[in-house]
């Protein structure tokens, strides 16, 4: 995807959406190979590309699936030698597991950890660990167990914000709607609500958060048949999606085909320990950090001293969403790889070398001729 797209994408008007705004797409645009990691009984689903460089570890957030990195995948494999792994947490995404309802921190930062154990073995790679809202917490418990742990970028959540939002989580998830009648309105609820502001991101990101409720499957593995014919049903808007709170027989004659992935209020016993002490234990990580905020307001107090010691960087993206990476990939992109370049924790790629070396000499590129292979 060029800037050019992402940055029409951030700022399409919700009214003037098309049917062909708002068609699923599929994750093999953004990943190489989509694989089950088998650890006991349970099967994680994990997407994957890049094949040299440092392995960027990504997790995702709360309700989200390993699709919500697709975008930023695209941009940050253009600018940085790595290897992209995604993950998705246990009852997320596409992995299966005996016990879906566990979502204790402890719980999912072992599933990761066994899932780098059963991927690499005893050849565990140099690893950067990224993480959004839960999955940053995800990521700095890792940290402190994972070796061969080089650099920590967490993603929107800081813990005095974090533990104050809880008390307003049962609002939140009751406001959204709890049926969709396909793939594609589900997209346009996400884009017109603000869950993410970049119509781009949420049109791989939802299908891998929304299941069919005939088959129980998950909407991002139907992507080859799932777009319809909504042509004589565009006239749509937030109020016409279903908002009951059980799905019925008659629900889904009535063509509210998909719902969440996960009913999240029923982890609600988990919160607390989510970010309970997050601050703390994300100072104690001894490799470089990067903290990504959409607000500088959400930075507590423990974290405004470390960062005016100079103990991580801190970086803060205006005008997104709790979703930064999806609202602005090009720009987080940017910040993560300067990041590990500066960090000398990665290498440029070639092309982003060029590139860099183009725009700095002011050469027209149309009088440069590129040989990657000298």
């Amino acid at each position: 995807m060029s800037s050019s797209r992402s940055y029409f994408a951030l700022r399409r008007s919700p009214s003037k959406l098309s049917e062909g705004d708002c068609k699923p797409v599929m994750w093999s645009k953004y990943f190489k190979n989509q694989q089950e990691v088998i650890v006991d009984d349970d099967k994680f689903n994990i997407y994957s590309c890049g094949e040299s460089g440092p392995v960027l570890l990504l997790i995702h957030g709360g309700g989200y699936s390993a699709l919500t990195w697709s975008l930023f995948v695209e941009e940050i494999k253009n600018k940085i030698e790595c290897r992209i792994l995604a993950v998705d947490l246990r009852g997320h995404g596409n992995t299966t597991t005996t016990d879906e309802e566990n979502l204790s921190l402890d719980k999912l930062t072992e599933d990761v950890a066994n899932i780098i154990d059963v991927s690499f073995g005893n050849n565990i790679p140099s690893i950067i660990l990224v993480g959004h809202s839960l999955g940053g917490a995800i990521a700095v418990a890792l940290a402190k167990i994972v070796p061969n742990v080089i650099g920590l970028c967490v993603i929107d959540v800081v813990e005095g914000t974090a533990m104050e939002a809880l008390s307003s989580m049962h609002n939140v998830l009751r406001s959204r709607p709890k049926t969709f009648r396909s793939v594609e309105h589900a997209i346009i609820w996400s884009f017109k609500c603000g869950q993410t502001r970049n119509l781009d991101a949420a049109r791989v990101s939802v299908p891998g958060q929304i299941k069919n409720l005939l088959t129980g499957k998950l909407a991002a593995e139907e992507c080859d048949d799932c777009v319809q014919d909504i042509k004589d049903d565009f006239s749509y808007t937030i109020n016409c999606i279903r908002e009951d709170c059980e799905t019925t027989t008659q629900e889904i004659e009535d063509n509210n085909r998909y719902t969440w992935r996960i009913d999240l209020s029923k982890t609600e016993s988990y919160w607390n320990g989510w970010f309970k002490d997050l601050s703390k234990s994300f100072l104690d990580v001894q490799v470089p950090k990067v903290l990504l905020l959409a607000n500088i307001h959400r930075l507590d107090t423990t974290l405004t001293v470390a960062q005016m010691q100079g103990k991580f960087q801190l970086q803060v993206l205006p005008r997104s969403g709790h979703a930064i990476h999806e609202d602005q990939p090009i720009r987080v992109a940017e910040i993560i790889s300067g990041f590990l370049l500066k960090q000398k924790l990665a290498t440029a790629k070639k092309v982003a070398l060029f590139n860099l070396k183009i725009m700095f000499l002011k050469i027209p590129l149309s009088v440069v001729t590129l040989n990657l292979s000298s």
